[in-house]
C-alpha cells in the first residue's frame, strides 16, 4: 500500500466530487467542461474546472489510480508544495495546448484529469527513467523512458489522425508542462540524466516541427 501525502489526497477528493457533481447534473458539466466557445466568450475558469470533471467512472478511476502510483515518485523528489505547482501547471498548459490545436473550432469539448496526471507521470520519468512499468496487456516491464517517449509518439500520432474520443494535445501538452516545470524545480537532472532528457525531448520537438510544417 502507498502512503500517500495529504496534497495528493486532497487532488483525489477534488476530482472524485467534483466528478459526482458533474455525473448528477447536465448544468453543471456544461457549465464547466473545457469548450473553445465558452473560453472564448471570455468564461476562463472552464481552463481549471474541467480537469477536475470526467465523462464516466471509467474515466475517473484510471486517471486517479494512474495518478496514485506517480505522485509518490514526485512528492519524494520535489515535496508538496512543488508537486503541486506540477499538476497545477501541468493541467494548463495542456489546456493551453487544446486551445491552440483547436482554437477555430467554438462546439470541440473536454474533461478529464489527463494533463495534469500526464505532466506528473512525465515528471516522474525523469527522475525514475529507469524505473518499470507494467502495462494491461503487457505482460513484461516497460523501463519508464521507453513509456514515455512512446507515449508522446502516440499522442502525436493520435493529434494528427483524431484517432478516439480523446485529448491527446492536452495530454501532450500536460507531460510538456511536466517535463518543462520539473526541470526548473531541478536542474541538476541535467547532469545526471542528460541523455534521458534529450531523448523525452525528442518526441516534443517533432510536435513543434510537424506544428511548423502544418502538418497537424
Amino acid at each position: 500500500m502507498i502512503n500517500l501525502d495529504i496534497v495528493v489526497i486532497v487532488i483525489i477528493a477534488i476530482n472524485v466530487i467534483v466528478s459526482l457533481m458533474g455525473f448528477n447534473d447536465f448544468s453543471f458539466f456544461e457549465k464547466y467542461k473545457f469548450n473553445i466557445g465558452g473560453i472564448r466568450r471570455g468564461e476562463q475558469i472552464r481552463m481549471f474546472s474541467s480537469a477536475f470533471l470526467h465523462v464516466d467512472m471509467m474515466h475517473l478511476f484510471f486517471n486517479m489510480f494512474t495518478l496514485y502510483f506517480f505522485a509518490p515518485v514526485v512528492l519524494t523528489f520535489l515535496g508538496n508544495i512543488k508537486f503541486l505547482v506540477v499538476y497545477v501547471g501541468s493541467l494548463l498548459i495542456g489546456n493551453l495546448f487544446s486551445v491552440f490545436f483547436h482554437k477555430d473550432e467554438y462546439h470541440y469539448s473536454a474533461v478529464g484529469a489527463s494533463g495534469a496526471v500526464s505532466g506528473i507521470i512525465y515528471s516522474g520519468i525523469l527522475f525514475q527513467p529507469g524505473m518499470s512499468l507494467y502495462l494491461m496487456f503487457i505482460p513484461i516491464p516497460i523501463p519508464a523512458y521507453i513509456f514515455g517517449i512512446v507515449y508522446l509518439l502516440y499522442s502525436i500520432y493520435g493529434m494528427k489522425t483524431r484517432t478516439g474520443n480523446i485529448g491527446h494535445d492536452a495530454h501532450f501538452g500536460g507531460a510538456v508542462g511536466g517535463y518543462v516545470i520539473t526541470l526548473i524545480f531541478a536542474p541538476y537532472l541535467f547532469e545526471q540524466n542528460l541523455l534521458m532528457i534529450i531523448l523525452l525531448a525528442i518526441p516534443i520537438i517533432i510536435l513543434f516541427i510537424l506544428q511548423r510544417l502544418g502538418k497537424l
